[in-house]
């Protein structure tokens, strides 16, 4: 694929940041080097000596002298380098990519750190869109998304959706005003970006089936456009088995997916990661090296501990647990204090919705939303209009019982 057709000339013009370069090469180095070049300061006069932070399974997560020193210097920007290799196993993993095996010039598969996956998301429009630029996105869709946007002074095209997604018929409708012939010739108004949230959308909760996947990939190939998956909410599917990624079926490194760790682990961490053809994430990288300069490094090791941890707790749990059919989780009878399947459902009917979860269903009028206010849950219900003019409801906390009454 033709990358260079996709980028802004603001993102063309992107070189590599000097200063960022040394600071690199100088991570690469033996400590025993001292580097007055990359203006990184004396580890030694870190206010911050060590840390242990408790995990509420009971383990604790260690910031030595020597690892503090690192956590609180400067680092890379794609992303310190073991977290980078864990995520890029754990999308070997998950979703297999085709395009793993390439070369880089051919959409090579690749990855970086952001600082959450709002900012993935931000650079990647700002990567791509030029004003005036139409395009693609569901509807209705995420407010974070129009915010990021609406300043470029693009064109939005709303793709029509319902409980499944996008709706394939819907999309080829709004791209039958184009022949795909010409699109690749100058002038041509032909979109060249598709967002879309897969699974969970926000604020629809609408996930999109395998079939529509292949249908909605095959229009992308057909018009020669890059599709954004911004996939959030990928690891709470409850449906076994879930259902491909775009990314899984992308043969000609057409899909960029952004993911986040803010919904399983936490949100207030800033920590997300974007997967795309090394071409585009290598631009976002030099994006991020004149930004941000790279994320947290004390967040990025904070959370390779964790997910050490995390690892490590679970081979310990499977020397004594059942055998599971499915699914990543495994629960050890023997080791925990809850094990009757009576109290795993009474307590799971309890606590199905926590204060501060979010669910919402559609409103045709205002004229049908009731406030309710529990103070003893702290169930708020507030209204949410979106950029269609339809009204959704949201409620925030409440039990299981307290949410099946929110009609």
């Amino acid at each position: 694929m033709n990358y260079a057709r996709f980028m802004t000339a603001v993102s063309a013009a992107r070189k590599p940041s000097a200063i960022r370069i040394l600071t690199e090469l100088q991570q690469r180095s033996p400590p025993s080097l001292i580097s007055l070049a990359g203006g990184a300061p004396n580890p030694d006069t870190f206010p911050f000596e060590s840390a242990s932070i408790k995990i509420k399974d009971g383990e604790t997560v260690t910031f030595d002298a020597a690892l503090m020193k690192r956590a609180l210097q400067y680092s890379a920007s794609s992303g310190i380098p073991e977290l980078l290799t864990w995520m890029k196993n754990l999308q070997k993993t998950l979703h297999n990519p085709p395009t793993a095996g390439y070369s880089p010039e051919n959409g090579q598969m690749d990855m970086c750190v952001t600082t959450g996956s709002q900012e993935g998301i931000c650079k990647l429009f700002e990567m791509l869109v030029n004003p005036g630029d139409n395009v693609l996105l569901d509807t209705p869709t995420y407010s974070g998304t129009l915010a990021a946007l609406q300043p470029l002074g693009c064109n939005i095209i709303s793709v029509p959706s319902d409980q499944h997604g996008i709706i394939p018929a819907s999309l080829k409708e709004i791209l039958s005003r184009w022949d795909p012939s010409e699109v690749h010739k100058p002038g041509s108004t032909a979109p060249r970006i598709l967002y879309t949230i897969p699974n969970g959308g926000n604020p629809t909760g609408a996930s999109m089936t395998a079939q529509r996947k292949k249908e909605v990939y095959e229009l992308a190939r057909q018009y020669d456009m890059l599709i954004i998956e911004d996939d959030p909410y990928y690891f709470l599917q409850f449906d076994k088995p879930w259902a491909p990624t775009f990314l899984s079926m992308d043969v000609d490194g057409r899909i960029v997916r952004t993911d986040s760790f803010s919904k399983v682990l936490s949100s207030g961490l800033r920590i997300g990661f974007l997967t795309g053809p090394k071409p585009l994430v290598d631009q976002v990288v030099l994006h991020i090296q004149a930004s941000t300069l790279h994320t947290s490094t004390f967040t990025q090791v904070n959370k390779t501990l964790i997910l050490h941890h995390c690892i490590l707790y679970l081979s310990l749990s499977l020397q004594t647990s059942v055998q599971h059919t499915a699914g990543w989780f495994t629960y050890s009878l023997s080791e925990h204090t809850v094990s009757t399947m009576k109290h795993i459902f009474e307590q799971s009917n309890h606590r199905l919705v926590e204060s501060g979860s979010l669910c919402s269903r559609p409103l045709s009028n205002l004229h049908e939303h009731k406030l309710k206010l529990a103070s003893e849950s702290g169930c708020v219900v507030t209204l949410q209009l979106n950029q269609t003019g339809h009204c959704g409801v949201s409620c925030l906390g409440g039990t299981a019982e307290e949410g099946r009454k929110i009609h």
